[in-house]
C-alpha cells in the first residue's frame, strides 16, 4: 500500500474551509492508503510562538481531526516534534541543499517581503524540513496544493542527490497526489478570495462556532442589489454563497434558490437564511465531536503517544538506513 504524508501547522481554530480543503479527503484516504498525518510544530517555530500558545494549538488542532473523522486506527497521527529522527535527517539534508536554490522558492521570497524583521534561518531553510517529513517514512504520495508543488520539487531533488551522492536507489521520488476533483475551495463571507482567518473572524465559519454565530455570519455575508433580468451572471459575492451552498445543502435546496436567481425572483435574506441553517446543522456533529474529544484527556494523550510511537518506528529504519549509508558507525 502506498505511503501518504500531509502535515498541518497548528492553529487554535480550523474553519469550513479547512475540511473542504483538505481534512474531508484525508478522511476518505486513511481508508486507501498507508497514512501519516502530523501536526507541524516544528514548522511554526519560525514565527516564534509562546509556549503557551504552542501547546494549545497543537491540541486544538489534533482534536478537531479527530472530530471531523481521523481515526487513529487507520492512519498515524502525531506530532513533528515527537520524532527526533526528524531533526537529525532535517541535519544531513542541509547539507545537500544549496543557498541559491532555498533563496529562489517563491515561499521564502514572499516572507522576506511580509516579515523583513523576522528572516531567519528556518525559514530559509523550510523545503528541506518539508522535504524531511515526507522522505523520513519514505512516501511515495503527498496531498498539496499549487502553492507546495515548487517544495515538492525540491523535495524530489534533494532524494535524488542523495541517491546520486551515495551511489544508491535508497530514496523514491514523492509524487503530487491531486484529490482536486473532491476537493473544493472555500469562498470568504466577505466576497472576496478563499475563507481565511487573516480576514477577519466574520467572514469565517469556524468548526466549533456555535448554531447563533453562524446564522449571524451567514446573515451578514455580502451579497449585491440582486438580477435585474433573468438567467444573469452572478456576481463573485453571491456565486461565493452558491459554491458554499452547493458544498453542503440538498440538491433540491440548491436548484430551488439557483433557478430563483435566474428568474429574479430570489430573495437574499431567505437565500443566506437557509445557508445559515444548513450549515448549523452540518457543523453541529462536529462541534460536539469537538467538545467530547476536549474532555477526554486521556484519549488525545493516548493518540498522541501511540501515533508518535508509531511514526518514530517508521523514521528509525530511515534514519538508521541513511546512517548506514552515508558512512557513520557505531563505536
Amino acid at each position: 500500500m502506498d505511503i501518504v504524508v500531509s502535515g498541518v501547522r497548528p492553529t487554535n481554530r480550523q474553519h469550513i474551509g479547512n475540511y473542504f480543503g483538505a481534512v474531508k479527503n484525508f478522511v476518505e484516504m486513511q481508508s486507501q492508503y498507508n497514512c501519516y498525518f502530523f501536526v507541524a510544530d516544528y514548522h511554526s517555530l519560525t514565527t516564534h510562538p509562546h509556549p503557551a500558545d504552542l501547546s494549545a494549538n497543537v491540541r486544538q488542532t489534533v482534536i478537531e481531526y479527530l472530530a471531523c473523522g481521523l481515526d487513529p486506527e487507520k492512519c498515524v497521527l502525531y506530532r513533528q516534534s515527537d520524532v527526533p529522527q526528524i531533526p537529525e535527517l532535517y541535519l544531513v539534508f542541509n547539507m545537500l541543499a544549496y543557498l541559491g536554490e532555498l533563496e529562489r522558492a517563491a515561499t521564502f521570497k514572499e516572507k522576506v517581503r511580509s516579515q523583513p524583521d523576522n528572516v531567519n534561518a528556518g525559514l530559509l531553510t523550510y523545503p528541506v524540513l518539508m522535504a524531511v517529513d515526507i522522505i523520513v517514512h519514505r512516501a511515495l504520495k503527498v496531498p498539496v496544493g499549487k502553492d507546495q508543488l515548487q517544495h515538492l520539487e525540491m523535495t524530489r531533488t534533494f532524494a535524488n542527490r542523495f541517491n546520486h551522492l551515495y551511489g544508491v536507489e535508497y530514496f523514491p521520488e514523492p509524487q503530487a497526489f491531486s484529490f482536486s476533483e473532491k476537493s473544493a475551495s472555500i469562498p470568504s463571507l466577505d466576497g472576496e478570495g478563499k475563507m481565511s482567518k487573516s480576514k477577519g473572524e466574520s467572514t469565517v465559519i469556524y468548526l466549533d462556532d456555535d448554531s447563533d454565530t453562524i446564522r449571524k455570519k451567514m446573515m451578514r455575508a455580502k451579497t449585491d442589489t440582486g438580477p435585474t433580468e433573468p438567467n444573469s451572471v452572478k456576481s463573485q459575492s453571491v456565486q461565493n454563497l452558491f459554491d458554499i451552498m452547493q458544498l453542503i445543502s440538498s440538491q433540491d435546496t440548491y436548484n430551488f434558490f439557483n433557478e430563483s436567481f435566474n428568474n429574479c425572483t430570489i430573495r437574499y435574506g431567505d437565500f443566506k437564511k437557509q445557508l445559515g441553517e444548513d450549515m448549523v446543522k452540518f457543523i453541529e456533529p462536529i462541534r460536539e465531536r469537538i467538545k467530547e474529544i476536549s474532555a477526554n484527556e486521556a484519549y488525545i494523550n493516548k493518540v498522541l503517544n501511540e501515533g508518535g510511537e508509531k511514526a518514530r518506528l517508521s523514521a528509525s529504519k530511515t534514519l538508521n538506513d541513511v546512517r548506514e549509508i552515508i558512512g557513520f558507525r557505531k563505536f
